[in-house]
């Protein structure tokens, strides 16, 4: 019994040590959202081109997270881990002093350059450690925070923004990463031996890439998963265009979005670790992706039928993230599962997709859609409609595999 107490303890730290590195990356996605107009301010831009802040970020995230789990693969998850948040810190610092939005440009460049690294090496981890319901468990603890940062970092960026000005956002982000990588050298266990490393060759791992490309039941639940979050991405990134614009809130009033939105998802990876051993994955997501839709279909009328209004235009949002929390946990391990002993590989080539998803969103999607709630609504429901399609395409095409087999 004192076994199984200690490693049920271990896995409890675990968790939270690896929801904690997978909130860098959404915490620094729109922590600063609520400073964009103040920031256009000090150094005399538009909002198109403070946007293009966020632009600078996601592109180099996406770009680096094909690249930190095949590394973490070969070098081992907790020294890449290390390293990638120290230069996140010296990034946070720099965007903290930035004197002009060039330099601003460049230091969010290198924020998205190394903050993927935790998301893409904690999947890794959970699976290096666990298997079946218990992994499915895991991965659910870790789904919360990596939901709720980009919830809650709005929320907290709104209130330092009000009390001490858009710089002290960054300064934030420099002490968490540095809280992190403290609480990482500390107690972040090395879960790659090194006679389970993969050699870090080109060849190699150029014939992984290829082998995940080709593979096409992991690149639809990859597919699905991208456009699973940038439904509900599209709202987070508009979110001073939705609430500034059209709910007419103020920038300490982002709460009145991402705290429903939160309970949504903590609630929905409650229900997600709750089913893990007792209902199959599919099942899962099945049950997931019914509620996601109800909530997309409701988003779309509501809009078409009112003007924006609270708490209405919230409560759709609220029901989608809580089907999507269900739904991703086991749509994460059925990918990772399809590569074995590229677990880290595969992580990346996901990350790698959701994170170039929310570049389009970013630079294309939300700037045509954020004009009107309609718009937006109407975005939500057309990516959750590819999703489905292809979730619903993988489906077929394992049933004629397990169809041929017999």
């Amino acid at each position: 019994m004192s076994a199984a107490r200690n490693q049920a303890h271990h896995h409890r730290g675990l968790a939270m040590l690896l929801a904690g590195l997978s909130a860098i990356g959404p915490f620094s996605t729109d922590t600063y959202l609520p400073s964009f107009r103040e920031i256009g301010k000090e150094f005399a831009v538009p909002q198109l081109v403070v946007q293009q802040t966020l632009t600078a970020y996601m592109v180099p995230f996406a770009a680096m997270t094909i690249w930190q789990g095949a590394i973490s693969d070969a070098l081992g998850r907790r020294r890449v881990t290390l390293t990638m948040l120290a230069l996140f810190f010296c990034a946070s610092i720099g965007c903290m002093f930035a004197w002009n939005i060039g330099a601003l440009l460049a230091f969010r460049a290198l924020q998205g350059m190394t903050a993927g690294a935790g998301m893409v090496i904690g999947r890794a981890v959970v699976r290096d450690v666990l298997d079946g319901a218990e992994a499915q468990r895991l991965m659910s603890h870790v789904a919360i925070m990596f939901a709720l940062a980009p919830s809650l970092g709005p929320v907290v960026g709104g209130w330092l923004h009000v009390w001490f000005g858009w710089r002290s956002v960054f300064a934030f982000l420099a002490l968490f990463a540095g809280t992190m990588w403290y609480a990482c050298w500390r107690a972040m266990p090395e879960t790659l031996p090194p006679h389970l490393r993969q050699p870090l060759q080109a060849k190699a791992l150029l014939r992984g890439y290829v082998d995940a490309l080709r593979s096409v039941p992991f690149v639809a639940l990859v597919l699905a998963l991208t456009l699973n979050f940038s439904a509900s991405f599209v709202y987070i990134v508009s979110a001073p265009a939705f609430l500034l614009g059209h709910l007419h809130l103020a920038e300490t009033q982002f709460l009145w979005l991402f705290a429903p939105i939160s309970l949504g998802i903590l609630f929905g990876t409650w229900i997600s670790a709750r089913l893990a051993g007792r209902v199959s994955r599919g099942r899962t997501v099945a049950f997931g992706y019914s509620i996601m839709g109800v909530a997309a279909l409701g988003n779309l009328a509501f809009n078409t039928l009112h003007a924006p209004a609270l708490p209405w235009s919230i409560v759709p949002l609220v029901l989608y993230l809580l089907g999507n929390s269900i739904a991703v946990p086991s749509l994460t391990l059925m990918a990772l599962d399809l590569f074995p002993t590229r677990r880290g590989l595969a992580s990346s080539c996901q990350s790698f997709s959701q994170s170039s998803g929310n570049a389009i969103v970013t630079a294309i999607i939300a700037p045509l859609a954020w004009g009107t709630a309609l718009n937006l609504s109407i975005a939500m429901a057309t990516l959750l409609t590819g999703a489905m399609t292809i979730y619903v395409g993988y489906l077929f095409i394992q049933r004629r595999k397990q169809a041929a087999a017999v």
